[in-house]
């Protein structure tokens, strides 16, 4: 029987916090965000929900920021701001800043989703059941 020195405890040392950034193309720099939202607090936001729907109003003007001329191009049909996130690869919370300035312009207009009634109308489904019985 061999007697060994007890064994220091199992030190894990914590999770390292890897820096996403631009140049790995996994995320944004936040140096990048700050500059693309002008430092806007999120306070002077526009109330907008992941299904509001975007629409363009204008064109770009030629001083537009390249982020705001992309959504204003992406835009010309309606878009959701989650869309609108996901295509431009930023965070919501970006979006919601960028599509602020723009609605302050008046260059896009923001649309409420087309929500649907929580019953159906009795005399459509009706007609649909009687069409489908003369088939």
């Amino acid at each position: 029987m061999t007697l060994r020195p007890p064994e220091p405890p199992f030190r894990e040392e914590p999770p390292r916090r890897e820096r996403r950034g631009g140049p790995d193309g996994k995320a944004p720099d936040p140096e990048r965000l700050y500059v693309i939202t002008g430092g806007t607090e999120g306070s002077e936001r526009a109330t907008l929900d992941l299904v509001t729907l975007i629409v363009t109003r204008a064109e770009a003007p030629p001083s537009a920021p390249p982020e705001q001329a992309a959504v204003l191009r992406m835009c010309r049909t309606p878009l959701s701001t989650a869309e609108i996130s996901a295509y431009l690869s930023l965070p919501f919370s970006v979006v919601t800043v960028l599509l602020g300035e723009l609605l302050a312009a008046e260059l896009v207009q923001a649309r409420a989703p087309v929500i649907r009634g929580a019953v159906a109308d009795r005399s459509l489904l009706e007609a649909v059941m009687h069409g489908l019985q003369k088939l």
